[in-house]
């Protein structure tokens, strides 16, 4: 794979209305992307959208991702706080061309940005950091956090630009409706293997009775097959 390839494979998103109840986490690929379809749009979101579900994409396996990852990382000596930043960086882009700040109802509007413990996280904080300077106004939940140097830095970089940590998610799928306008699934990435637990059951309970539009990054962390953006690439810190 060209390097030009790996780079363009770097921070994909995949999004929908609904997050289906725990199912198989294995990646598969996939001919067409089942592109969202958000609620409220302008027309100029609407072309954008109707575009790119007429276009046929190709999905990483899961193997594939995971050769991308390696490629950069030993041959092109990147580094993971500089792919988490493309990744999450480009994954707010994809949310603030499908979902532009003027189309939502409210200014700005509310996002949820749901993080999980690993790389995936990771790059929900950038991406959280990146929608803020959109136009969003996007609050965190990151109910465990990995004690490294890396993912300290990103919640420090957050909480300096004022975006809120909340001490726990609301209970019901009726209250997010109701506080926001979007929810970013930043849980788990495709190199996610073992049983979902606590608190993180409970979580994709609660997100598969949405009714907002979930943006999810490399994967939806429910169950759906995706394309891949940096994986979680220390997967004991996806143990949970």
């Amino acid at each position: 794979m060209s390097g030009l390839r790996a780079l363009l494979g770097l921070g994909l998103l995949v999004a929908g209305s609904r997050l289906p109840r725990i199912t198989s986490q294995a990646g598969v690929c996939r001919q067409r992307l089942t592109w969202w379809r958000p609620q409220r749009q302008d027309s100029g979101s609407r072309r954008y959208s109707e575009v790119m579900a007429s276009t046929s994409v190709k999905y990483l396996s899961q193997e594939e991702a995971q050769a991308v990852d390696q490629e950069l990382f030993n041959e092109y000596q990147f580094s993971v706080d500089q792919l988490m930043e493309l990744a999450g960086l480009s994954c707010a882009t994809a949310i603030a061309k499908a979902y532009p700040p003027t189309s939502m109802s409210r200014s700005p509007p509310a996002v949820l940005v749901i993080c999980g413990p690993g790389n995936n996280g990771g790059d929900g904080l950038v991406c959280a950091r990146h929608l803020k300077l959109f136009g969003y106004q996007p609050a965190i939940y990151y109910p465990k956090r990995p004690n490294k140097p890396l993912f300290t830095a990103l919640v420090t970089q957050c909480q300096k630009m004022d975006i809120p940590f909340l001490g726990e998610m609301p209970s019901e799928p009726m209250m997010i409706d109701e506080l926001y306008e979007l929810v970013v699934d930043a849980i788990f990435g495709f190199s996610f293997k073992g049983e979902v637990r606590e608190p993180f059951r409970s979580i994709l309970s609660v997100l598969s009775g949405l009714t907002v539009p979930i943006a999810s990054i490399d994967i939806p962390s429910g169950g759906h097959r995706g394309i891949g953006g940096i994986p979680d690439s220390d997967p004991s810190s996806d143990q949970v």
